[in-house]
């Protein structure tokens, strides 16, 4: 017997001997007053041996089958060695059939050696908590990861999580958070769901200038914010990666996982971990994502007039003024523009220059793209036209007006009035 169980023998012999009643019993043990009498009954049928547990020494009902657990063992060993508990029980079950719990496993795989217990460290910040958003599309937050996905150099996974639902609205592999990479991840998440209200994200150059005289200068703004303020999305820059902890802690949770599923689909490029998203995101979402407290979406559908200008509006542009000679210089190259243009085009013209996803170069002035060839040289300073502007049609430079013109009356009168001395005094 244990010390517990000698313990309630000596209380039950005292119960028995008139001693204390069946409420002091019940305290000093710890059980209802219902148990103290079933104890009382089994101690007076069978005494000391009443309190001893019937399934002492007998194996247990939950017990593991050992031929599943020398499987299990083999398994991890030899093919999840490099998992973490919780996500090698997965794998067991969908690959295998072998259905243990994420603790068992975590058991086993310390045994194994495969796993060491980690102390949970206290973190000296307290972050206050923010409520989830109501609706799917209310809010979408996004950041990069760069980590080693696949294969044996870093790349980046683009990530967009909707808040109310903690829902993967849309992942990309690229090779960096760059601009034109941002901007092609976001055409693709519009493609597919429509226009979210914001877009909460961090202080990446990509996103936010943060040059101090950015705060007072609201007019020095990226790239990004340009386009998504153009199309009618809000984007939010987050203080601290706890402000988006959703998808801070998605990405911490993909690089363990999705890691492991790329590797074990022997996946080593971009390509193809892009196709293998694809299938993968469903199955994470209905694994992980969360009901919202509304069932509305409120992805907003693209207009007609913006949809046709998303190629203009996801360009990376800028300003260049018009010389002398109507060029343009552009990272070393000069433009040169055509005679004929869809709007006037005069000398000193701020022109902004795009440059569209698909790497062609458009120059655009008051709405209108302008006509121009590519010189293959520096022009020479000769070549200075000396036209005051570039207009819609050509200067017919040659044409005279007739002889009986408005214009040109004046100078037939004079001429007139000089050969007749006395055509004043023949009129009156």
């Amino acid at each position: 017997m244990t010390k517990e169980e000698l313990s309630r023998y000596e209380i039950i012999n005292d119960l028995i001997a008139g001693k204390i009643n069946g409420t002091d019993a019940s305290k000093q043990i710890g059980v209802s007053v219902r148990h103290i009498k079933r104890l009382k009954s089994k101690v007076d049928k069978n005494g000391a041996e009443g309190l001893i547990h019937k399934n002492r020494g007998k194996s247990s009902n939950r017990k593991l089958d050992p031929e599943i657990v020398k499987k299990a063992e083999k398994y991890l060993k030899e093919k999840y060695y490099f998992c973490k508990p919780t996500f090698a029980s997965e794998k067991l079950k969908e690959n295998h059939d072998i259905k243990l719990g994420k603790e068992t496993v975590r058991i086993m795989m310390t045994d194994l050696k495969l796993w060491k217990p980690k102390s949970r460290k206290k973190s000296g910040k307290w972050h206050v908590w923010r409520a989830r958003k109501d609706n799917f599309g209310e809010m979408q937050q996004f950041d990069g990861s760069y980590h080693i996905w696949f294969g044996d150099e870093e790349s980046c996974l683009l990530l967009s999580v909707d808040d109310a639902t903690g829902k993967i609205t849309h992942a990309k592999f690229d090779i960096n958070e760059s601009t034109i990479a941002v901007f092609k991840f976001w055409l693709e998440y519009f493609a597919k769901n429509g226009l979210p209200l914001s877009i909460y994200l961090d202080k990446f150059s990509t996103y936010k200038i943060n040059h101090k005289n950015a705060v007072d200068n609201k007019n020095m703004i990226t790239q990004f914010e340009r386009a998504m303020n153009q199309v009618g999305v809000n984007p939010i820059t987050a203080h601290s990666p706890q402000a988006k902890g959703r998808v801070e802690r998605m990405n911490e949770t993909l690089q363990d996982r999705l890691v492991k599923e790329l590797r074990l689909a022997g996946i080593t490029n971009i390509k193809e971990a892009n196709e293998f998203l694809e299938k993968y995101i469903p199955k994470f979402n209905a694994k992980f994502a969360v009901v919202p407290k509304r069932k509305s979406d409120l992805h907003k559908t693209i207009g007609k007039q913006i949809k046709e200008k998303l190629p203009q509006i996801f360009s990376i542009q800028n300003q260049r003024k018009v010389n002398n000679d109507y060029t343009i210089m552009f990272k070393t190259n000069f433009l040169q523009l055509d005679r004929e243009q869809t709007t006037t085009v005069y000398k000193k013209d701020t022109v902004i220059v795009e440059e569209h996803l698909d790497e062609t170069i458009k120059l655009r002035l008051r709405d209108n793209h302008l006509n121009y060839k590519t010189l293959p040289e520096r022009p020479k300073k000769e070549i200075n036209i000396k036209l005051p502007a570039l207009t819609k049609q050509r200067q017919n430079l040659t044409y005279k007006p007739p002889a009986d013109h408005p214009w040109r009356k004046q100078f037939l009168f004079d001429k007139i009035k000089i050969n007749q001395p006395n055509f004043a005094k023949k009129i009156n």
